[in-house]
């Protein structure tokens, strides 16, 4: 009787776990190892793209920094000559870096060097407006024989009224004397491949004298 009872049990149980299968080591090595991979991916890319930004960061910064140093400021007046009394005939002032920097290239546009030059100069007055004008440059103090804008060093910029060049037409035609008079302003951006443009705007004053310091 006992041995009735025990084997209708053992069938039962055998019947509840016919068509039941457990989880076999290798399927669940496959499982971690596709969770892993998958955590991996994706790890990876979170990593490529944090490195790409704190990349592109980087060169932000340092090209800031790159602007920043290679600007130019004025050093001084600005001299205006007027031989007639009229209109002003030629201006001048001296240039040097703002800081400490990276060399800024001022071969003139003027002479054996027209046209070759990278700072490009403009002048506008209340009636005109003339671009990449002619300059001419004066090495002072302990300026170098190159055409570098370097540390401690200081330019004269010369710029002859009479004479601004030509414009970019085909053919090129001349700017004319703007014939700056009393009382009237002009203003002239210095425009360096790196950095900032410097602007600088002046007014005549009511008398002409053939030298005039405009602070």
């Amino acid at each position: 009787m006992k041995s009735n009872i025990f084997s209708m049990f053992a069938k039962t149980i055998a019947n509840i776990h016919r068509e039941q299968r457990g989880m076999t080591g290798l399927e669940t090595a496959i499982i971690l190892i596709a969770f892993v991979t998958v955590a991996a991916l994706f790890g990876y890319a979170v990593l490529s793209a944090g490195l790409f930004s704190a990349e592109r960061g980087k060169e932000t910064i340092y090209s800031s920094l790159q602007q920043a140093k290679a600007n130019m400021e004025i050093s001084g007046s600005v001299i205006v000559q007027s031989a007639g009394k009229v209109t002003a005939d030629n201006i001048s002032f001296t240039v040097r870096n703002a800081i400490t920097g990276a060399p800024i290239d001022m071969t003139p546009n003027f002479g054996p060097t027209a046209g070759l030059n990278k700072c490009v100069m403009s002048l506008t007055t209340a009636d005109n407006y003339c671009n990449n004008i002619q300059w001419d440059i004066t090495r002072t103090g302990a300026a170098d024989s190159d055409d570098l804008l370097e540390a401690g060093e200081q330019f004269g910029i010369t710029i002859d009224l009479e004479n601004l060049g030509s414009d970019n037409a085909d053919p090129p035609v001349p700017f004319g004397n703007p014939n700056i008079r009393v009382n009237e302003w002009f203003n002239i951006q210095i425009k360096p491949t790196q950095g900032s443009t410097m602007t600088i705007q002046r007014t005549l004053p009511a008398g002409l004298d053939t030298v005039m310091d405009l602070h």
